[in-house]
């Protein structure tokens, strides 16, 4: 099991892309690990084959633990590793002509391991290797003829000390037998998806159950503890986009074609959010022991939905520094290996600050819950062309079609106080109203 953070102890393996056999080249993705943080699909640092698999879809198990070998034929399986115990092979008496083979043609390590997990003897496979020998190839071949020849016969039901933690957990909260189910990893044995089918089907007439996966269940348990640690409060304030959305209309079009995606108000947002922060800096910054913790440095946590299984928050360091285009490449980076599962447990470190963007979708007011230990969380919900009153310089008022939109801004009462969190509000309106957003594209602009 990698180490994908400094504070990560244990990781759940919830997807094998590779099956053991497999050739892997270095760079396959070759399994995905869930943590308390983030679900990651990582590669493989080795060429060859895979030749075991240690730990099981759903199996929970420390940093460092052997999930897997990858090697040839004549690979070694660490004596030090985790793999589940597998039941012996089959006994039967040996004959004169079975010891001269296996005494004429050694079986490798990784051969008996594979006929000990599929409970074959070497003499009921055929063998094609040099000299009579008995490849890893020829056990796989064997199994695979023998599972298409014959559909997969329910786990037994005293086979309870085979099935992982997470699995005997579903059949537990759902009423189920193993009997109930019919396994499909080796052996027959019953796996996370083998459960989760034998539910959907169950429910089929009725209603569906989804249990929860690791990150929405830890998103559950960060919602939760976040309202009750946290007094809430709920701050809106109305923003005219008009010259944000001049600026958008008129490098639109080259910017996509560039940049390869479109330029969202969100960078704009952003932006405006770093400069407002540097006159409130009580909104960046945590609740300690007793404390207000105030960063000086603007670490900016983007919430990103995580194809509706939950939500993570990269972060963009040092935000600052960046420009409007290096923020808009930024916060597509990181959106895009979110939801790719290529981040590590380090990019949604240390965030000072959070924006969290339902606004695509239309939405009208968001009371977004805080990433804890933060103090706020600002929501940018949709944006819509109305009437609107200006004004013009000699004080005279009239209507015209402004693209408008509302920001939400949820603030913990115990160490932000009301008026404090309407200023820093009313800054973000102007900031977004009136700062000179050409001037920031014109340089892109013209090299676009």
């Amino acid at each position: 099991m990698p180490q994908l953070g400094e504070t990560v102890a244990d990781g759940t393996v919830t997807k094998w892309f590779k099956k053991v056999g497999d050739l892997v080249a270095k760079g396959d993705t070759l399994f995905e690990v869930s943590t308390d943080k983030v679900d990651t699909e990582i590669p493989s640092q080795f060429d060859g084959v895979l030749s075991s698999i240690l730990v099981n879809e759903g199996e929970t198990v420390d940093v460092g633990t052997v999930l897997a070998v990858i090697g040839d034929d004549d690979a070694s399986v660490p004596a030090t590793s985790s793999a589940p115990a597998s039941a012996p092979a089959p006994t039967r008496p040996a004959s004169p002509q079975h010891e001269r083979a296996t005494s004429d043609a050694p079986l490798s390590p990784v051969v008996r391991r594979l006929l000990a997990e599929h409970g074959l003897d070497a003499r009921d496979v055929a063998a094609t290797g040099p000299q009579g020998r008995l490849t890893r190839k020829d056990v796989l071949a064997h199994v695979a003829a023998s599972a298409a020849s014959a559909a997969t016969p329910p786990a037994p039901e005293g086979a309870l000390e085979a099935l992982s933690p997470v699995v005997r957990k579903l059949l537990r909260e759902n009423n189920l037998r193993a009997s109930d189910v019919v396994g499909t990893g080796p052996q027959g044995r019953i796996t996370r998806k083998d459960v989760e089918a034998a539910i959907a089907a169950g429910g089929a007439a009725g209603d569906e159950v989804i249990p929860f996966t690791k990150i929405r269940r830890l998103t559950a348990e960060h919602m939760v503890r976040s309202k009750a640690t946290s007094a809430h409060t709920l701050m809106a304030r109305e923003v005219d986009y008009e010259r944000v959305d001049a600026q958008r209309r008129r490098v639109g079009a080259a910017f996509k074609e560039a940049e390869g995606f479109s330029l969202t108000y969100l960078p704009f947002n952003a932006l405006a959010v770093i400069e407002a922060l540097r006159e409130f800096p009580h909104l960046n910054a945590s609740v300690g022991d007793d404390e207000l913790v105030v960063h000086h440095d603007v670490n900016l946590g983007i919430a990103v939905d995580v194809e509706g299984t939950g939500l993570v928050v990269p972060v963009v360091r040092d935000a600052p520094a960046l420009s409007l285009i290096e923020m808009a490449r930024s916060v597509r980076d990181l959106a895009t290996r979110a939801r790719t599962k290529k981040l590590t447990v380090d990019d949604t470190a240390k965030g000072t600050f959070t924006i969290t963007n339902p606004g695509p979708y239309g939405t009208l007011l968001t009371g977004a819950i805080i990433n804890q230990p933060q103090v706020a969380i600002l929501s940018t919900d949709g944006v819509t062309r109305k009437p609107v009153v200006v004004t013009d310089a000699s004080g005279g008022e009239s209507i015209a079609i402004h693209s408008v939109g509302l920001v939400a801004l949820t603030f913990d009462h115990r160490v932000i106080d009301g008026a404090y969190a309407a200023r820093f509000l009313a800054r973000l309106a102007e900031i977004l109203a009136n700062r000179d957003w050409a001037s920031e594209l014109s340089a892109v602009s013209k090299a676009l």
